[in-house]
């Protein structure tokens, strides 16, 4: 009787430990009742064993950490989330590892003999080619090496990639998990006990532990991923499509377009087609003026949150052109935001 409903928030750093306290929380470090419970629904929407982190490059960082040493190979998509392949070449590189590229939807192309690790991210962000997720770990596997999936862009309710072969799976939760743009997280997820036993170890010895306070509010959003995803995809579902029909619009990726070169692929995998979208517009200047003046739209470098936001993808070093952009679909009503895109739009063609 009396406990909360909400889950408690537990702010130590210490804990009381007198005598042999092994299995009870000891220090800040190891381990925290907040980290419990969202790695407890993490598990549950993954179908796995979780291991939360304070960021999504610091999950990935984890992944390589963990099962990576000197002298192993790499295979890293040439498309996908471009800091992936800093970490690669600024860290892993001077370590003795060395990486390879390769486009998302060709990656399959070449095999996979000599890698120890190949790292996909499909949808690839920002472009959102596609990659055979079943394939891959089977000829990955083949080869003796492990495959790491980026599920960022999906999440847990649009993609399982553990159902498909992964052996991994890392997100940055900053994104639709906790969907209120106000914190940074990140998860890495894994049916093989060696490899969560590595990367749990990896997390207390480096210190890349999450806050409690972000994790309690990772969790806060989480009870409604479920409601703002798909609200989220549907309204992309509905944008995407009219986008096809407009002037200013050229080289539109959606994968639930029946047009888009992925969409075959995506029926067969994935369990929504997501809220990003992918298009290009005729220069650098009226992709700025487009994002700056549509009135229900926010000019941001993330995705996944309840508001709509868009960013020229070029600034932020991806190999795109000048006018491409990355829109992600928030919550608001579809029509009322459909018509500011339009607007938008439209006075950027006129």
């Amino acid at each position: 009787m009396g406990d909360s409903i909400p889950l408690p928030l537990t702010m130590a750093a210490i804990f009381h430990a007198p005598g042999d306290a092994t299995g009870f929380n000891q220090y800040g470090r190891f381990s925290n009742p907040t980290w419990d419970a969202i790695e407890h629904m993490l598990a549950h929407l993954e179908d796995a064993p979780c291991v939360a982190f304070p960021s999504g490059m610091a999950a990935i960082s984890a992944a390589f950490f963990a099962v990576l040493k000197a002298g192993d190979r790499i295979l890293l998509p040439s498309d996908g989330y471009h800091t992936t392949r800093a970490l690669a070449d600024r860290f892993l590189k001077p370590l003795g590892i060395t990486y390879d590229v390769r486009p998302t939807s060709t990656f399959l192309d070449g095999g996979f003999d000599g890698y120890r690790v190949a790292f996909v991210e499909t949808p690839a962000n920002p472009g959102l080619d596609i990659c055979d997720i079943a394939a891959v770990a089977d000829a990955v596997h083949k080869a003796g090496a492990i495959l790491v999936v980026d599920n960022t862009t999906m999440t847990p309710f649009g993609q399982r990639p553990l159902d498909h072969g992964a052996d991994i799976v890392v997100a940055a939760d900053t994104k639709a998990p906790n969907g209120h743009s106000d914190v940074l997280f990140g998860h890495v997820a894994s049916r093989n006990a060696d490899i969560i036993a590595a990367v749990t170890g990896w997390r207390e010895v480096s210190g890349s532990i999450p806050g409690p306070f972000e994790a309690w509010l990772v969790h806060r959003g989480l009870e409604t991923l479920d409601v703002r995803f798909d609200r989220m995809c549907s309204s992309a579902e509905v944008i995407a499509r009219r986008l096809q029909g407009h002037r200013a619009i050229s080289g539109l990726r959606y994968p639930g377009l029946e047009g888009d070169p992925s969409h075959n692929l995506a029926r067969a995998q994935m369990e929504r087609f997501g809220f990003l979208i992918s298009f290009e517009l005729a220069s650098e200047d009226k992709a700025e003026d487009f994002i700056n003046n549509c009135e229900l739209m926010q000019a941001a470098t993330s995705f996944g949150g309840v508001h709509t936001s868009a960013e020229r993808r070029l600034k932020r070093g991806d190999a795109v052109p000048a006018g491409f952009v990355r829109l992600s679909v928030g919550c608001e009503p579809v029509e009322e935001l459909w018509k500011a895109i339009e607007t938008s739009l439209d006075k950027i063609s006129s």
